[in-house]
């Protein structure tokens, strides 16, 4: 368990560092009142977290230690997006319509309302 911990810890050093240099390195340049850092590792993180499920279909790609660290360590660090966007093909995939819309509006509403609270909550202190 430890040395899946470590792994995961790795990944998510390299991600997270990654997506901040990303995101402040764009938002510095372009200047947008759009969070058009935020945006590109969101979708970068899609694309990198997709190739990586896609790459580890074949058994034989990549041990658990190194899916731990790519996907769960990297692209979780890097934007979990990704991996919300993953739970979701899933979903599409196995043509689950239902949970599909259910997850996605429930993680939108319900995350926004608890941002909400979070942050009035804080006020308070």
């Amino acid at each position: 368990m430890f040395k899946a911990i470590l792994f995961v810890g790795i990944g998510s050093f390299a991600g997270g560092s990654l997506r901040f240099i990303i995101s402040k390195y764009v938002q510095g340049v372009l200047n947008f009142d759009f969070p058009l850092g935020t945006f590109l590792v969101n979708i970068l993180g899609c694309l990198i977290i997709g190739f990586f499920y896609g790459a580890f279909s074949n058994d034989h790609v990549m041990n658990n230690n190194m899916r731990l660290l790519l996907t769960t360590g990297f692209c979780g660090g890097f934007t979990t997006f990704s991996t919300f966007m993953n739970d979701n093909y899933g979903y599409l995939r196995d043509q689950n319509f239902l949970l599909l819309a259910l997850y996605t509006s429930l993680s939108l509403f319900v995350g926004l309302v608890m941002l909400y609270l979070g942050y009035n909550l804080a006020k308070l202190f």
